[in-house]
């Protein structure tokens, strides 16, 4: 949200009161607050008819400091509140207070304040990092309603690049953005993004989280281009900075206060199938589909029911249309008799049509409007309800349907949705049964509702077997994986959208991500449809889905089934090491997916790539988002291009060596892309290609990427518990000779070494 006309004025609509000075301090043995002005104090008289800022700090866990701003104390605080995990108190915070200066420091991080000066500045290992600008810091009200609002800024560097704020479709790199965190439903294509998260961090390696639920605006050096400002409609605005050693260290250390992910079920990993949306089916169609990715070998591992498996007009009434599917319990276990997992589509509405919408009509379980009438509108379902996951019964109530579908057979659910919320921010009058704040609400709704959801599954089949394909988020929903990026055109340019997107999301704190193989609308082209998925197969997690259109392989073209099989059997190889770093993720919330910023942060190349990304620490990955041609002999190939980093890089399905240091372009058939091994890299494969829950530990083929420097590299397999449960030590020397040393032969393993 933009304040100023230029650099002195403020916009006629609004009255801005700007911290001129820290004028007073207190402090305790763990915080210190300031206590900032709206002008100069130069005697006594000027105490008078003036407001201030009071800016406490203090240090929740290492490298870490909340700063909380606040006009007005006496204004009223309602919830939601983010649900930042239970950390013991960070005992070693110092606090350093003179007559002229005061400081507080938690690890590498440390503020300075000055009696005079109006600014904070942060500090890492003792060297300048980042501070509030000259109008750092405001309280701003609108002139016609009185709406209060409280800003801050902080200023970045030279060159200094700005990533993250969830899931963007717009440039990858923030820097001259404005960006309000405002769940919408909006596609793959525009400004708006179903996933909103109040964190962005810098290459600086340090990251901010604006601890706010509700709409926070973020000018990313747009408004005043040194800056990046943050605003909230509130008397009082809370933030984190974090300080890492590195980018990763960073998102470390914010997913410690947010949650990390979970353990996720290795069958997950696998190929999954739906019915697509508005598409006919039965289960006739189904067992078609299912039947036919066995017939051409294509590996399947969960088949997927979208919308219709309910009748039209009664989105959610979890009850199987019987016209479609008269033996929905004997259907599953066929499926399941099959060797698949099965998802189902739900959303949080209950249509007016839906035999349910009486039940929770009269239990109170529905979102109401302030007069105490339900809340309905007919976008999506006809005169649909929301679900109230504020009420404790209502959400018992959602979870005892989802465990009776559980019960009958299904593993796993698809939360759609969760982003149309009202408030009355969109004009609406509502009242949560929590009485709780209706605009923070809107984007809370999301994780509420996924909690619910994944909760319930966890109870019902274990730990490390709950998962979601979730489509909504907010701050702390990388604890209920996976997510995928939405509705997306089949079209190149949405593939390259998606990925942007996702890798956005990856800077936000989210380990996992998925998206539609082929494109959600219209049909694409076979060319399309085949360089998709190799890209979906090379994600975290595969999904085959479409809207009006089927997604089988064989309804583009037979050429299309033996370049799915490829990938899918390629992945289905590459488990133990997906898996790995899958299990580093929940433990260290660095993503599987990784923006190469991430990896190689001293390569300013890499800074800006938007098209390729690493998976884990030693494969990257660039897709295809060109179409192919013919050449002289017939085959398709197109060309593509990626940047490789210093050092040797192995081409993963060739064997290929390219020096790295440069941009790289080839031409590539519809089973390969471009997607290379970093030199020193040690990776397992598995020997088994038809599915991808296996025992990793059996029949290693240690795959040795030589450096040939002498030093020591490992190669590992995770165990659940975060322990290595087998590794190989490497050794290639300069003059060419390697040694290797297996921890553990009491499984067939192997080695080929890349040479």
């Amino acid at each position: 949200m933009k304040f100023t006309n230029g650099f002195w004025l403020t916009r006629k609509e609004y009255e801005a009161d700007y911290a001129k000075e820290i004028y007073k301090w207190d402090s305790t043995s763990d915080s210190l607050t300031l206590f900032a002005p709206y002008k100069k104090i130069n005697t006594r008289g000027d105490t008078l008819n003036l407001g201030l800022s009071t800016i406490n700090v203090t240090a929740p866990i290492k490298d870490v400091l909340k700063i909380r701003i606040t006009g007005h104390q006496g204004a009223i605080k309602k919830g939601p509140f983010f649900d930042l995990e239970n950390i013991p108190d960070y005992k070693e915070v110092k606090v350093a207070v003179e007559k002229e200066e005061a400081s507080i420091k938690s690890g590498l991080l440390e503020l300075k304040v000055s009696k005079g000066s109006p600014f904070l500045t942060f500090l890492k290992n003792g060297c300048y990092l980042t501070k509030t600008g000259t109008k750092g810091i405001a309280r701003i009200k609108r002139r016609d309603d009185g709406t209060v609002y409280t800003a801050a800024s902080l200023m970045l560097d030279v060159g200094e690049h700005v990533y993250g704020l969830g899931e963007r479709f717009t440039p990858y790199v923030k820097n001259g953005q404005n960006v309000d965190c405002w769940n919408e439903d909006g596609g793959t294509a525009s400004e708006i993004s179903y996933k909103n998260i109040p964190f962005y961090m810098t290459d600086r390696n340090y990251g901010v989280f604006v601890n706010h639920p509700g709409k926070v605006s973020f000018e990313v050096a747009s408004e005043k281009v040194e800056d990046v400002q943050f605003s909230v409609k509130d008397e009082a605005l809370e933030f984190f900075i974090i300080a890492g050693e590195n980018q990763k260290d960073v998102l470390s250390k914010y997913t410690l206060l947010t949650g990390r992910a979970p353990l996720l079920p290795k069958w997950s990993f696998g190929l999954w199938l739906t019915t697509s949306f508005t598409t006919n089916y039965n289960e006739e169609t189904v067992t078609s589909f299912v039947d036919g990715m066995a017939q051409r070998k294509i590996p399947l591992r969960v088949f997927h029911f979208d919308c219709f498996w309910m009748k039209e007009f009664e989105w959610c009434n979890f009850t199987w249309d019987k016209d479609m599917f008269p033996d929905p319990e004997g259907m599953l276990k066929r499926l399941h008799n099959k060797g698949l997992k099965i998802c189902v589509w739900i959303n949080p509405y209950i249509a007016q049509k839906s035999p349910l919408f009486k039940e929770a009509e009269e239990y109170g379980y529905l979102l109401k409007n302030i007069n105490g009438t339900v809340w309905q509108w007919d976008m999506w379902q006809a005169g649909m309800g929301l679900v109230d996951f504020t009420n404790e019964n209502a959400w018992k109530w959602y979870q005892s349907k989802l465990k009776a579908l559980m019960d009958m057979g299904v593993d796993c659910f698809k939360t759609d949705f969760g982003e149309r919320i009202p408030s009355s921010d969109d004009g609406y009058n509502i009242q949560w049964e929590s009485k709780g704040d209706d605009e923070k609400m809107h984007n809370y709704y999301t994780y509420l509702y996924n909690k619910c959801v994944y909760e319930i599954i966890k109870a019902e089949k274990g730990e490390g077997e709950a998962i979601l394909f979730a489509r909504s988020a907010t701050a702390g929903s990388q604890k209920f994986p996976v997510h995928w990026g939405g509705d997306s055109t089949s079209q190149y340019v949405s593939m390259a959208e998606s990925l942007r997107a996702g890798l956005s999301l990856m800077d936000s704190g989210f380990a996992f991500w998925s998206h539609d193989i082929g494109g959600f609308e219209d049909t694409g082209s076979a060319d399309l449809y085949k360089r998709w998925c190799a890209f979906g197969l090379f994600s975290t997690h595969s999904r085959l889905h479409g809207s009006s259109s089927y997604r089988v392989p064989w309804v583009y073209d037979e050429e299309a089934c033996d370049v799915l099989r490829f990938f899918v059997q390629t992945k289905c190889k590459l488990m133990p090491y997906i898996y790995s770093c899958a299990i580093e993720s929940h433990y260290t919330g660095i993503p599987v997916m990784r923006p190469m910023h991430l990896e190689f942060p001293e390569d300013m190349n890499c800074a800006t790539l938007d098209m390729q990304y690493m998976l884990g620490d030693s494969i990257l990955v660039a897709p295809v988002f060109t179409p192919s041609k013919k050449d002289s002999d017939g085959v398709s190939k197109a060309k593509a291009s990626c940047y490789l980093p210093e050092g040797t890089w192995t081409h993963l399905l060739s064997g290929k060596k390219i020096i790295g240091g440069k941009w790289y372009t080839d031409e590539y058939d519809y089973y390969s892309l471009p997607v290379f091994v970093k030199e020193g890299s040690v990776i397992p494969f598995g020997t088994t290609e038809d599915k991808p829950d296996y025992d990793y530990t059996d029949n290693i083929v240690w795959h040795i990427y030589p450096s040939y420097d002498g030093k020591q590299k490992e190669g590992k397999i995770l165990s659940p518990d975060g322990n290595i449960s087998e590794k190989i030590s490497v050794i290639a020397k300069e003059d060419g000779s390697i040694d290797y040393k297996e921890i553990d032969k009491t499984k067939k393993i192997s080695v080929i070494i890349e040479k």
